[in-house]
């Protein structure tokens, strides 16, 4: 399947990021891309120690009902999504060939399970092959589909760090799992923590970080959809993907101003928010500095009000909907 950027089915919070793909294609059910997810990254020669915790990280996360996002590479990548399966749960592969070639090759039996149960997705044309430079630009993507993105064991340079970079550009939560200090691949974890990453140590503090947003985007989506009874005993994130899988099929209401809808237009916070975005596009960077709000709070906030009709984004750039 091939997914252009305006299309109605391109997942919401990759659209979001500042450089989102202009076509995305897909192998498996698209429709996996829109779950809520956590991106998992690492060394593609990560200690016996440090594949483990990947394993089991993705399997709490997929039990919890999230989606668990990496890139097929061997390692912590391989890990993350054999742990996913192993609950059962949902995984996204996002490559940096196309859509069609595993890489790497020794991963195709993955690739094929991946497939068959949750969805692979690449910028690239379908029959492209393996280049060098393709793979830091998948990471963004990587990044983007994800509420937020766990470094498990990354040397001081490596890709997972680009990924967290990128996470953090696009307002998401990065989580870092801390290392021996003699273990030179947890130096990269180490950088993170000094420079504001959370530091976890179990993956509920990961799922309890992200369930807030993405309740309350549930929330959101549930607001503007016709109300219908919600059988109980649901995981935590699951609301989320039915409200999102519904919400699809639904237009987007018209625009309101600040003060006429919903209960977020009396928060102190969003009125702050309202009162920094301007009828031009801004960055967030600017918009952290006029509100003094973190930027992961501020984009939990403007997908809610992007969702509601009053605010427009438009390469990582927001604005008031006119």
């Amino acid at each position: 399947m091939r997914l252009a950027l305006h299309d109605p089915d391109y997942p919401a919070l990759l659209r979001r990021t500042p450089d989102p793909p202009r076509i995305l294609h897909v192998a498996g059910d698209p429709g996996v891309l829109w779950h809520p997810g956590v991106a998992i990254v690492g060394s593609r020669a990560p200690t016996a120690g440090g594949r483990d915790i990947a394993f089991e990280f993705a399997r709490a996360f997929a039990a919890s009902g999230l989606a668990v996002i990496s890139g097929l590479a061997a390692g912590i990548d391989t890990a993350a999504h054999d742990g996913a399966l192993a609950a059962d749960g949902r995984t996204i592969a996002v490559l940096g060939t196309g859509v069609d070639v595993p890489y790497p090759r020794r991963n195709t039996a993955l690739y094929q399970r991946i497939a068959a149960t949750g969805a692979i997705a690449s910028e690239y044309p379908p029959g492209t092959g393996v280049h060098k430079g393709q793979f830091p630009r998948r990471n963004r993507i990587i990044a983007g589909l994800a509420l937020g993105t766990l470094v498990v064991e990354a040397a001081h340079r490596s890709g997972a760090l680009i990924t967290a970079r990128l996470a953090a550009d696009a307002g998401r939560e990065v989580f870092a799992i801390p290392g021996s200090i003699h273990n030179p691949k947890a130096r990269g974890c180490h950088r993170l923590i000094r420079d504001g990453a959370a530091l976890v140590e179990t993956p509920q503090e990961v799922i309890e970080a992200l369930a807030q947003v993405a309740e309350a985007l549930a929330q959101s989506l549930r607001d503007r959809m016709p109300t219908r009874a919600e059988p109980g005993g649901r995981a935590p994130f699951a609301t989320t993907q039915n409200a999102l899988e519904e919400r699809r099929g639904h237009a987007l209401p018209a625009p309101v101003c600040p003060h006429s809808s919903s209960t977020s237009a009396e928060d102190p916070d969003y009125k702050k928010l309202w009162r920094a975005l301007g009828h031009d596009p801004t960055g967030m960077d600017a918009l952290v500095e006029r509100t003094g709000l973190t930027a992961a709070t501020l984009s939990s906030m403007l997908l809610l009000m992007e969702l509601d009709g009053r605010v427009v984004v438009e390469h990582g750039r927001y604005s008031r909907k006119r």
